[in-house]
């Protein structure tokens, strides 16, 4: 057989493998935080531009309605991706036709103002993802373990083009937070991501451990933790997310969630990629990773920590299996910054940083992502200068 190529961001490895598909080597090309010169060509938001004009943009968007989905943060975090990346990317994009919007979730959208994003700073209109109630969806049906569907974000199933501006940091559930997060959990409703973090898992109190300092109450977003008249530690199912939000926060350890469903979780992760993904033509999308300000928690929390890492620089794709490892690969090269992780916290063993941290391999999503043709773990870094 021929393998010829399709998509214009790979090139042919071997040729055909045992079972006669082609085997195909995706290009990441990667713009590093490394200033050569002491001079504005030289830095991170000039490469970030040389980068988006490595790609043929006029003939991947024109005439296109882009959704740029990235996340716009909560209250007072301060390491999502700064306003000027955002712009330059909207300005490319509407240099080359397309008519673009960027995007999250209602509560992001609602105080992005407040965080420096704005449609003047941006360049163009930011819209809630799921409308301002997150009641605009489409659903589709599955049967993966206790999750019966996906309710995928109506301005993301309406879009023609995508791109996924994601910002990496560690995650509580998955380890490792990047492109298929911001896809899975950024561009469904909050019902959805609520039923993907309560696959087959509980929580259990360890009340010999609790010292009752309520900073668990203080961590959940929802309210759906207290401590009854009589001191016990109740947690309401029905509003409780599984963010794990009151498990990082207890200095005692006193509160566990059963780790038997974190690889479901990733498991699920790829399904509603893949769904959200099959929106979309061959083609139309666009993966930017940016290895930035990579700190222990999401972004989601509302404020932010040290970058535990020094910052590595952007990496973007069409493939999204292979962003997602050289992400990996970067930041696991990469020196850990002493002293950046929370008071009583230490790395432990694992291959990965991530996975030191977080005591999950964040490899079981990207390997979840391939089983299901959304890319190639075979890449090759082409930087930009």
């Amino acid at each position: 057989m021929s393998c010829g190529n399709s998509i214009m961001n790979r090139e042919h490895t071997n040729g055909p493998d045992q079972e006669g598909n082609c085997k195909r080597m995706a290009i990441v090309h990667f713009a590093s935080t490394e200033v050569e010169r002491i001079e504005e060509a030289a830095t991170l938001p000039a490469k970030f531009e040389r980068m988006l004009n490595k790609y043929p943009l006029k003939s991947m968007v024109e005439g296109k309605t882009v959704a740029v989905k990235m996340h716009l943060g909560l209250r007072i975090v301060t390491t999502t991706i700064h306003p000027i990346f955002v712009g330059i990317l909207v300005s490319k994009l509407k240099e080359a036709g397309a008519e673009v919007f960027v995007t999250d979730s209602p509560n992001s959208v609602r105080d992005a103002k407040r965080r420096g994003y704005t449609a003047e700073t941006l360049g163009a209109p930011i819209v809630s993802i799921t409308g301002f109630r997150d009641k605009y969806f489409y659903r589709r049906r599955i049967d993966f373990k206790s999750l019966k569907e996906i309710q995928i974000a109506g301005e993301i199933h309406d879009a023609d083009f995508l791109v996924d501006l994601s910002h990496v940091k560690g995650h509580g559930h998955c380890a490792y937070a990047g492109a298929c997060k911001n896809i899975a959990m950024g561009c469904v409703t909050q019902k959805t991501r609520h039923d993907m973090h309560g696959i087959d898992w509980g929580m259990e109190w360890d009340e010999s451990l609790c010292t009752h300092c309520e900073l668990c109450i203080r961590a959940c977003r929802f309210g759906a933790n207290k401590f009854d008249k009589d001191g016990q530690y109740t947690i309401e199912y029905h509003d409780c997310v599984y963010c794990q939000h009151c498990v990082n926060a207890c200095p005692a350890g006193a509160i566990k969630m059963d780790t038997s469903g974190y690889a479901d979780f990733q498991e699920a992760m790829a399904l509603a990629t893949e769904l959200v993904l099959k929106t979309f033509k061959p083609g139309n999308v666009l993966y930017i990773n940016f290895l930035t300000d990579i700190a222990y928690i999401c972004d989601c929390w509302g404020f932010s920590f040290p970058a535990m890492v020094p910052d590595i620089g952007i990496l973007m794709s069409d493939d999204l299996v292979a962003i997602e490892m050289a992400s990996l690969s970067k930041i696991k090269a990469a020196d850990f910054i002493e002293g950046t992780l929370p008071k009583g916290r230490k790395l432990m063993k694992g291959k990965h940083f991530f996975e030191k941290m977080h005591r999950k391999d964040p490899y079981v999503q990207i390997n979840a992502l391939e089983r299901r043709g959304l890319g190639s773990k075979q890449f090759r870094i082409v930087e930009v200068k």
